[in-house]
């Protein structure tokens, strides 16, 4: 799992139980407190605005309070001990995630929530983008790459998977497409 953000989180909690997981951040995660929920966001919000309208210090707003809403699954997970977050690692082989010291970790899915923009340099080596700059997918599944799946990039791969709403209809596709494939291969 790959990314410290509130997807990141919510899904390594979700795996933490039942999978081997290994969850990767840039950076150590930085939960909200446990009490903030939607109003208190709201409020912290205002206020910056409202600072930053009158000439007051920035005070950050919800960035400075965390960032990751730490719901109830996530929670639980933290305070099992199930969310050990670990470093970055360096590049991607064929095999899995190795890091700058030669780690490395064998991997049957990587997914990969690092935030809203498209970024797919971290698949260069792969050699799957074609020369408009999309990796040619099957539903979620690229192509050339059948163990890669890629969700959240608009109608790309399903109609507005890169909203909320959408991408639920898409993730459930995909996880039904990967547990097809697991049950066929035996895994």
């Amino acid at each position: 799992m790959v990314g410290g953000g509130n997807s990141g989180a919510q899904i390594a909690a979700d795996l933490a139980g039942s999978a081997n997981l290994t969850w990767v951040t840039r950076r150590p995660p930085r939960y909200l407190p446990d009490h903030i929920d939607g109003k208190a966001l709201f409020d912290v919000a205002t206020r910056r605005r409202q600072a930053l309208q009158t000439g007051q210090p920035d005070t950050a707003g919800v960035a400075g309070l965390g960032d990751i809403v730490a719901v109830p699954p996530v929670r639980e997970a933290r305070d099992a001990g199930l969310l050990r977050p670990r470093e970055m690692f360096a590049r991607l082989d064929g095999d899995g995630p190795v890091w700058t010291d030669g780690t490395r970790r064998h991997a049957d899915a990587i997914i990969w929530c690092t935030g809203f923009r498209p970024a797919l340099s971290h698949l260069a080596p792969l050699r799957l983008r074609t020369t408009r700059g999309r990796i040619p997918t099957e539903g979620t599944r690229a192509v050339a790459e059948p163990r890669l799946h890629l969700l959240g990039y608009g109608d790309w791969t399903g109609p507005a998977s890169a909203t909320l709403i959408g991408v639920g209809m898409t993730a459930r596709a995909a996880v039904t497409d990967i547990q097809t494939t697991l049950d066929t291969d035996g895994g």
